[in-house]
This record gives C-alpha cells, sequence and structure tokens, in this order.
C-alpha cells in the first residue's frame, strides 16, 4: 500500500504506530481540506489466497477483500494521479477497521477534526453512496448464579443459564423496527459440565440505531436491567460505540457528488442509508461532514462470492478526483463542532 501510494502521488507516507499496529497517512501540502479514508486489514485469514485466489473473470474482480476495501485503496490512489496538484489532501489507511478500530479510532477522529469534509472509500452494493450508517453499541452482560449438583440437589444452586435465558428476552424486547432500532443477542455461553447447575453464563449484544436518541435509549434501559431470580447477579460493560452517521452529515456532499456524476456522464446517483458501522461513523461523529462508500462497486462483502465490477473502477475514480478537485478549490472553513454524543462516548463506554 506504502508503494503504490508513493508511486501515484509522489510523496511517501508516515508509518505511525500504535498499539503495536501500523497506520499509513499521506499529507498533500497542507493537508486540511479533506481527508480520503480507507483500510487495508480484511476479515480474512492468512491463507486464504489459497482457496479463493485473485482473479478477473468476465469482467469481474476476485478475491479475499478485493471489494471491502483493497479496491478503493486502489481508487484513491489512482484519483490523486489524475489531479494537477492535490494539495489540501490527507489520506489515512488503517490496518484495523474491521476489528474495530481499535488502535486507529483517535488518530481517524483527531484526522477528521482537523479538515472540511471526509471521503470513505468502503465498498459500495449496487453503486449506491452511502449517506446514512447506523450507530453501533456493544454489550456484554456476565452472569453469577451459584453452583450445586444437577441431580442431587439444584434446588440449592442459582442457576445462571436459566437467568441468561430471562436476560436474552429482556435485551430483546428493546429492539424497536419502527424507529430503525435492533437489539440482536449474538454470542451465549453458560455452564461447565452437564450434571453442574451453572454457576457462570455470558451474553453478547449487538445494538444498531439510526439515531443518538435511539442509543441513548437502549443504553439507558440496558444498563436498568435486574436478574430475574433471587441470588443471581448481573453485571454490564460496553455502551454506544459508534455514532449514527445522520443524512444531514452527507446531505451536501451527497448533493455535489450527484451533480458531478451527471457532469461526468455517468448517469443518476443513488444513495442508501446501511445499518453497517465504518470508520465513517467515528467521522460524523466529531462534526465532519462524511459521505462513505465511494468504493468499489460489486458485492459479497465477507462472503465466498465478494467481487468487483471492473467496469467500474475508472467511473468511481473518476468521481473521487471531481469531489476532491472540488472541495480543495474551496476556502477552508471553521473546524467542525463535535456534537454531544460523541464527547460523551467514553462516559456512557464503562462498566454499569
Amino acid at each position: 500500500v506504502a508503494a503504490l501510494g508513493a508511486r501515484l502521488t509522489g510523496v511517501p507516507p508516515e508509518r505511525l504506530e500504535a498499539g503495536g499496529r501500523p497506520h499509513l497517512r499521506w499529507r498533500l501540502g497542507a493537508g486540511d481540506r479533506v481527508l480520503l479514508l480507507g483500510h487495508f486489514d480484511t476479515v480474512w485469514p492468512v491463507g486464504a489466497l489459497a482457496t479463493h485466489p485473485f482473479a478477473v473473470t468476465g469482467g469481474r474482480m476476485t478475491g479475499p477483500g478485493c471489494f471491502d476495501m483493497k479496491a478503493g485503496l486502489v481508487q484513491i490512489f489512482h484519483a490523486l494521479a489524475l489531479l494537477d496538484d492535490p494539495d489540501g489532501v490527507t489520506v489515512l489507511a488503517t490496518s484495523d477497521e474491521e476489528t474495530g478500530s481499535g488502535t486507529s479510532r483517535a488518530l481517524v477522529e483527531a484526522e477528521a477534526r482537523r479538515v472540511g469534509a471526509v471521503l470513505v472509500l468502503e465498498a459500495s452494493e449496487d453503486g449506491a453512496l452511502k449517506t446514512a450508517r447506523k450507530g453501533v453499541s456493544t454489550y456484554d452482560l456476565r452472569i453469577g448464579g451459584k453452583a450445586a449438583h444437577a441431580g442431587l440437589e439444584p434446588h440449592r444452586g442459582v442457576n445462571a443459564a436459566v437467568e441468561l435465558a430471562h436476560q436474552i428476552q429482556a435485551v430483546a424486547a428493546l429492539g424497536d423496527p419502527a424507529a430503525g432500532t435492533s437489539v440482536t443477542p449474538t454470542v451465549v455461553s453458560a455452564g461447565t459440565t452437564r450434571n453442574t447447575v451453572p454457576d457462570a453464563a455470558d451474553l453478547l449484544v449487538d445494538v444498531r440505531a439510526a439515531t443518538t436518541a435511539e442509543q441513548f435509549r437502549v443504553d439507558t434501559a440496558v444498563r436498568a436491567l435486574r436478574p430475574a431470580l433471587p441470588g443471581a447477579r448481573l453485571e454490564v460493560t460496553g455502551g454506544p460505540d459508534r455514532a449514527p452517521l445522520q443524512e444531514t452529515s452527507s446531505a451536501d456532499l451527497f448533493a455535489l457528488a450527484a451533480r458531478l456524476y451527471g457532469d461526468l456522464g455517468l448517469g443518476t446517483l443513488r444513495s442508501a442509508a446501511v445499518g453497517g458501522g465504518s470508520d465513517g461513523n467515528l467521522t460524523a461523529g466529531v462534526g465532519t461532514p462524511t459521505l462513505d462508500g465511494l468504493g468499489a462497486v460489486g458485492g459479497g462483502a465477507h462472503a465466498d462470492h465478494e467481487h468487483v465490477i471492473v467496469a467500474e473502477l475508472p467511473h468511481r475514480t473518476a468521481l473521487l478526483a471531481a469531489l476532491v478537485r472540488e472541495l480543495t478549490a474551496r476556502p477552508p472553513g471553521p473546524p467542525p463542532a463535535e456534537p454531544d454524543a460523541a464527547r460523551t462516548r467514553d462516559h456512557v463506554g464503562g462498566t454499569a
């Protein structure tokens, strides 16, 4: 990635180490107008090329991570190569987006605060740009009970598995489909042996919400959960992790992109609101206008049928170059105001 970017921009990247992981940053001029954001990690394990080799067949590119999102990185550097003087651009390529941006989050947010706009090169199903993404919250419910022999004296125990069943029902009831809020129990565990009343259980929960108000409603409700069985104990950790990318953050950038797309003779650009999160949630969360989904057109992210439509690569690259040209020509504005939800993220993400 570093070699490709250096060859096409003429500028070597800074290698930024955080938590033992490498991230790459290019500064073109002051780098204070627009941030081009992507990641070079994938969900595919080492060795996946043996079963999913890179190939281009019938106009479709396949291979692990081609769609999410290695093609987007290629588009970034080729778009910049189309520009005479891309002054005011920062490129940030991180290595841990797929695992939650644990080491790069602070870097992503800091870079977003420096610029007037963020363009995210995540992939695009069916070509629609992502103008809204749901916010993400995650929780771990740890349940304590009391062990006892399941045959001799089960009444002397406190069954953590039964308590777990109560909590699963309570958590699942917090969703609100009409508001676009899903609260999903995902991973459960309880017990050690067949003939022992379980003294511990664990429940992981995934929450997606279209608004910060819904995120905090669910957060309040999860923290208000109480054990249903006498003698059971409940500990809740986690909280809101990524604020929603709301359409108000992307509306002006999408209108600009749609106009430029038409000017390029590429037709009508479409938008979509999706449930999955990205680092675009982080940049929107600090108040910077953000447009996501500018990367490859294709499908099958994280799946065996992951693919890129090759013919769309030059179209999306031309659109990205036009957006950067337009945004860097504008005078710099004031730094973005950070929303209250982003400022309180660390507080609500603690232990209850």
